[in-house]
């Protein structure tokens, strides 16, 4: 297609969503060549936030569809933790500029585009053993049933936890949330904390539970086995120690 008779595209881009990047995959869909895309960029059609990523002039960026388009590039990248928790109606006192805390399978810098926009912490720990599914919990929000994955509540309270003692999540914060779990779902719960090799993780999610008096402490104390007792204890960046009771 020449580039000086580009109107069939323009109007196949008309069409596109906006609110999110497009991605040169999403512009061969609407029929646009990489030279055409940059025509258009030259053409102040379109704008260019990095390799292969393009964006509408003067459109706002929602998150949502951001973060779905990031997905395609960033292996095993899901919303977790706190934002996950956060996203599925479990916070406590989460302010209109917090940080959102990403998963994925490999450690990468996100990209500067996306970070200057929507400001982000990124994880790359293998929580789980191998013996459990990669995508176990996870999943689109109901709302949005083709966008990015975000964690069920009982994995991100366990990825939330795993961060405890890190610059990331304060004890406090991380507890008062926690609190907020009333009814978790036992089984998923379970085989979660069976497949957690993480005593830190495993022991926090059963002595906290216990000291704040949720109802499914002991099941969970059950659920954890072997690994849901002793004492356990680490030296926390503040100087503090976190020491776990038998």
């Amino acid at each position: 297609m020449a580039l000086t008779n580009p109107s069939r595209p323009i109007k196949a881009l008309a069409a596109l969503r906006r609110g999110g990047p497009v991605d040169t995959a999403r512009l061969k869909q609407a029929g646009v060549s990489s030279a055409l895309a940059s025509h258009y960029v030259r053409a102040g059609w379109l704008t260019r936030l990095g390799r292969g990523v393009f964006m509408f002039p003067n459109d706002e960026l929602v998150v949502a569809d951001t973060l779905s388009v990031l997905a395609r590039c960033v292996p095993g990248l899901h919303v977790g933790g706190k934002t996950a928790l956060a996203w599925r109606g479990i916070r406590h006192n989460i302010g209109p500029r917090e940080k959102l805390t990403l998963w994925g399978q490999y450690p990468r810098p996100l990209p500067a585009w996306f970070s200057q926009r929507f400001p982000a912490s990124y994880v790359a720990r293998k929580l789980f053993d191998a013996e459990l599914v990669a995508d176990f919990g996870l999943q689109s929000l109901p709302e949005t049933p083709n966008g990015v994955h975000v964690s069920v509540p009982e994995r991100a309270l366990l990825e939330m936890l795993s961060e405890v003692g890190s610059s990331r999540q304060g004890l406090e914060e991380a507890r008062n949330i926690m609190e907020g779990l009333r009814l978790p779902r036992l089984e998923v719960l379970g085989l979660l904390l069976q497949h957690c090799p993480s005593v830190k993780v495993v022991r926090l999610c059963v002595q906290w539970a216990e000291e704040l008096g949720l109802e499914w402490a002991a099941e969970a104390r059950r659920l954890a086995g072997p690994r849901g007792r002793g004492r356990w204890f680490t030296r926390l960046p503040n100087g503090r120690t976190l020491v776990l009771k038998p």
